[in-house]
């Protein structure tokens, strides 16, 4: 299931577990499906969404958090419009159009930043809290966010998706802030 997972605080009795950052190997992996659906799913979904704002972020992988699990929570509105909060578990990509090539970020990846390409709209097919499927489209950020937080369940990270150049650059950046302890 990967690294130990870690807590930073409770907030609330709302477990805020801490987000790993790159080169943790649980990153790499793609996820497990889930295939139990029960108040421990309910309440690690809670965590996660209160994790995710605590982090400043809209979007949040299980991987993310040492959990190799098919689970992400998304939040464009960052908690301004409670209906724009989404569950996916098990997600999978039903369909894409278009193309868009935006600035992305990543709470696993602090301070990179990196122009990707990804679809301008995206359906996807994925399971509720309680098991039920349902399906969702979402286009410009919900798309970019919906593709991203996938490609976490799947191990892939936005600077797979750059040009080897600029992963390389990204990479230089990093090991330099890990040898300087800033990592």
């Amino acid at each position: 299931m990967g690294t130990t997972n870690k807590t930073m605080a409770t907030k609330d009795a709302v477990k805020i577990h801490e987000v790993v950052k790159y080169p943790d190997p649980v990153l790499a992996r793609p996820g497990l499906p889930v295939t139990v659906f029960d108040e421990a799913l309910k309440t690690l979904v809670a965590e996660m969404f209160e994790s995710m704002y605590v982090a400043q972020g809209i979007g949040l992988a299980a991987p993310q958090i040492s959990l190799s699990k098919r689970i992400t929570v998304i939040d464009v509105s960052f908690k301004k419009n409670p209906k724009d909060r989404l569950v996916l578990i098990n997600p999978e990509i039903v369909a894409t159009k278009g193309k868009q090539v935006e600035e992305e970020g990543c709470l696993s990846l602090p301070d990179i930043r990196e122009k990707v390409q990804r679809a301008a709209w995206v359906k996807v097919k994925a399971q509720n809290q309680r098991g039920e499927w349902f399906e969702v489209e979402g286009e410009e950020l919900l798309a970019r966010a919906l593709l991203h937080e996938i490609d976490h369940l799947n191990g892939v990270l936005f600077i797979d998706r750059i040009s080897r150049l600029k992963r390389e650059l990204v990479l230089m950046k990093i090991r330099k802030m890990q040898k300087n302890g800033e990592w």
